[in-house]
This record gives C-alpha cells, sequence and structure tokens, in this order.
C-alpha cells in the first residue's frame, strides 16, 4: 500500500506527461488522482490575487501567466488536502519516484510533529540543520531554497493556512513555499530527495530568458525584499 493519497496536478495538454506520471504511480500501487491543472496560456486576465506592483518590486519582472497558473492549480490541490482531511502527496506531472520513495514517506508520518510542510524533491543543492535522523533518511531545515515545487507533503492544516496566506501573489510557487515569514509554517525537507524530475519539456512556455538585473535596480530590489521578509510577519493562525 502507497502510504498517503497522491494528488498529481497536470495540464490536459501535456498528454505525455500524464501518462508517464500514470505508470509510475501505478508502478508503486498508488491511490492517486489527477487534478487538471489551470493553463495560464488561457488566462485572459491576471487574477485579483496578483498583485502585479509588488512582483516588479520584489522580482523586477512579472510572472509569466503559466507561472500564476501554476500557482493556482497548487492552491486548488491545497482545496482537495482540506476536503480529503488527511496528508497527501502533491506531485507535479514531470516527477520520477525512487525506490525508497514510500520509506521515505512512511518515516516523514512517523516524526510528523517536527514538520507542516515536507518537501521531497528540490533543484538546487543547499546547506541544511538536521532536525532528526535515521540510517537511511534525515530530516532537515533548509537553509537556501532548493527551487522547485515537483512534490512534497502537505497536512489539512497546512493546507488552509497556505491558501489563507496566498490571497496575495506576487512570487513564484516554489519560492512562497519557502517564505516561512509569509505562512509560519514549518516547511523541512527529507535527504536524501526520493523524488526528481524526469527532464520533460516544460509546459511553461511563456517564460522569457530573463536578464538578471544590476546597478540601483538591483539595490532597490534586494532593499524590498528584505523588508518583505522582515516585515511581513505571518499571522496567528489557529490549529
Amino acid at each position: 500500500m502507497f502510504p498517503v493519497p497522491t494528488i498529481v496536478i497536470s495540464l490536459k495538454r501535456a498528454q505525455n506527461r500524464r501518462k508517464n506520471a500514470e505508470r509510475e504511480l501505478l508502478d508503486q500501487g498508488a491511490d492517486w488522482e489527477i487534478l487538471d491543472a489551470i493553463d495560464g496560456l488561457k488566462l485572459q486576465n491576471t487574477p485579483p490575487e496578483y498583485n502585479e506592483k509588488k512582483v516588479s518590486r520584489l522580482l523586477g519582472f512579472p510572472l509569466t501567466l503559466s507561472e500564476i497558473g501554476c500557482f493556482l492549480s497548487h492552491r486548488e490541490a491545497w482545496l482537495n488536502c482540506i476536503e480529503k482531511d488527511q496528508t497527501v502527496l502533491i506531485l507535479e506531472d514531470d516527477f520520477v519516484l525512487a525506490p525508497s520513495i514510500k520509506e521515505a514517506i512512511s518515516y516523514l508520518l512517523e516524526n510528523q510533529a517536527c514538520w507542516d510542510v515536507a518537501r521531497l524533491q528540490g533543484l538546487t543543492k543547499t546547506s541544511h540543520t538536521v532536525i532528526t535522523a535515521s540510517d537511511n533518511f534525515q530530516i532537515v531545515a533548509n537553509k537556501d531554497d532548493p527551487l522547485g515545487a515537483t512534490a512534497y507533503l502537505l497536512k489539512p492544516y497546512s493546507a488552509k493556512k497556505l491558501l489563507v496566506d496566498s490571497h496575495e501573489i506576487y512570487e513564484p510557487l516554489d519560492h512562497f513555499l519557502e517564505h516561512h515569514k509569509k505562512h509560519g509554517l514549518r516547511m523541512v525537507a527529507i535527504k536524501p530527495y526520493p523524488v526528481s524530475t524526469n527532464g520533460s519539456e516544460s509546459t511553461i512556455f511563456d517564460r522569457p530568458d530573463r536578464k538578471s538585473i544590476s546597478g540601483s535596480k538591483k539595490m532597490m530590489r534586494s532593499i524590498c525584499r528584505a523588508f518583505d521578509r522582515l516585515f511581513n510577519p505571518y499571522p496567528w493562525f489557529p490549529k
């Protein structure tokens, strides 16, 4: 038996990615469902949650419609988690599951008192602090942003908190998950990661080659980011 229900976020137009995802989950004997992702390329306008001015201040460039669609799709997955009222595994459809996936999830469930959201994948190497460890895994607090949101475990309480604090969208989804000052949740990771990506072509086609910012614009962005992290504490949120 797979330890938790699984929600796979997948665009209807990305049929090859969806088939690969279903094949992976069949091999693991998982109980899963497909959540049809919101296709940003079909959005007529940006949603009311999107704060364009704040995005420009903090990033130096706007989010694309596909990035906004990605964020909105994860919000739908959080609603699904709340409706199920149980911990779920949320996957984007370019995932690859390691043979250790069931053991890794079980270890996280055995130690769930130490986390609210648990990352099972990351794109970049990060330094971290070990929270607890076994012979095969470490549950850690990353000191840097590992990027990516292909796989994470989510509790219903945490899903509610993420929904509350994403009423305003002004950064990419993966950055928001690591924005502890904003949502106040204990975001941990399990190492080694039991999920990777398969390198399939991105479904975000409208992301331009963004040039790095420099000079006074970069300095202003750094100041705005620092103020956002220091003076944007999360509100008290009862369990």
